[in-house]
């Protein structure tokens, strides 16, 4: 089993995002038994929330329904059982960073990494804007999955 966490600053927009957007593409590709999916937040600001409304409803144009998603914090043990951290920006990584063990920091990378349609690196927080950045974020995230997807396919295919 591989396991993967998004992570993003209040897991109510970018991360719970990355979350729905990935599980459907693992459910696509048949692989839900093999790769576990969460997401968390490096602050404890929304903790048991629903992702943003907005965001939720920007999701469930496109088929997403992140409205069973309740936001938590990443904690140490998150540093262990998860095999890949990817983070939404560049200030979460290092709030990541600082709080994993030195011996696990080999997991955390940035999401858009993945990513081959757009330049970005980072998923921008789409929280004090418009409904255009919503759709971004979605946009990011899409592209991002099918690149990570692809990459857990060849470490699946590697450990069989």
């Amino acid at each position: 089993m591989i396991r993967v966490l998004f992570v993003c600053m209040g897991n109510i927009c970018r991360s719970p995002t990355a979350e729905g957007v990935f599980r459907r593409a693992v459910a696509e590709a048949g692989l839900t038994a093999r790769i576990a999916i969460d997401s968390a937040g490096t602050h404890d600001y929304h903790v048991g929330e629903a992702p943003d409304h907005r965001m939720q409803r920007a999701a469930l144009r496109r088929g997403y329904d992140l409205s069973g998603l309740r936001g938590r914090q990443i904690g140490v043990d998150d540093c262990h059982r998860f095999d890949y951290i990817l983070a939404m920006d560049r200030a979460n990584l290092r709030d990541i960073q600082r709080l994993c063990p030195p011996a696990q920091r080999h997991k955390l990378e940035l999401f858009l990494l993945h990513g081959n349609r757009f330049q970005a690196d980072e998923v921008p927080d789409p929280y004090y804007g418009g409904a255009d950045g919503f759709d971004y974020v979605l946009d990011l995230a899409e592209d991002a999955a099918q690149g990570l997807l692809t990459r857990l396919k060849k470490v699946q295919a590697a450990a069989d």
